[in-house]
């Protein structure tokens, strides 16, 4: 199954702990819980420093997208996110504190719960790559236009902010998916999900 996703496809909701505005690009099961998704992508709105919501259970993975950065610190992490397109993994199990670097920014959010899935995040930018074959794989066009073909299909334009989602985790076809930046500027993150 392909679906492409634009922004009036994605949920707008408030994060877990009520603290900021987060807004589903897709989950697993399809518009699951948030104690109850498989996995879940997003992209979240920081507008202040404070604490990241609790995940226990959960690998997360983020991307910074906009804005001059944030740095997290917890337990095990302390990290600065200051360039954008950059993937960041920590345990949704850890107190993770934000502090903003110089204002609001953007991020982009992979979640998958450890004991259902695994996933990965890839940057795309100035060449062509290609993915294997995986359970789920989305792919957000952070910034430009990009071409993406999955297998023997025609290619499908992505333009800035809409996504891509193969859904194969119950289909004997699977094939490779190669994504064709088409600006100069153009970025896609790419979400490869598989069950454990």
């Amino acid at each position: 199954m392909l679906q492409i996703l634009t922004p009036a496809d994605y949920r707008p909701m408030r994060w877990k702990n009520g603290g900021g505005r987060t807004t589903e690009i897709a989950a697993y099961p399809p518009r699951a819980a948030i104690d109850e998704f498989w996995w879940r992508i997003s992209i979240a709105d920081v507008d202040r420093d404070g604490p990241f919501s609790p995940f226990p259970g959960v690998e997360r993975t983020v991307v910074l997208i906009e804005g001059k950065g944030m740095r997290l610190r917890g337990r095990n992490l302390d990290a600065c996110l200051a360039a954008p397109y950059v993937p960041h993994a920590f345990s949704g199990d850890d107190a993770i504190e934000c502090t903003l670097v110089a204002g609001p920014i953007r991020d982009f959010n992979a979640m998958c719960r450890r004991d259902r899935v695994r996933g990965s995040v890839s940057v795309v930018r100035g060449e062509c790559a290609s993915f294997a074959p995986s359970d789920f794989l989305l792919v957000y066009a952070a910034s430009g236009m990009q071409e993406c073909a999955v297998g023997k299909r025609s290619p499908t334009m992505l333009e800035r902010d809409c996504s891509m989602l193969v859904d194969r985790s119950y289909d004997d076809e699977r094939p490779s998916t190669t994504i064709r930046p088409l600006v100069a500027d153009a970025v896609a993150l790419v979400v490869a999900i598989d069950r454990t």
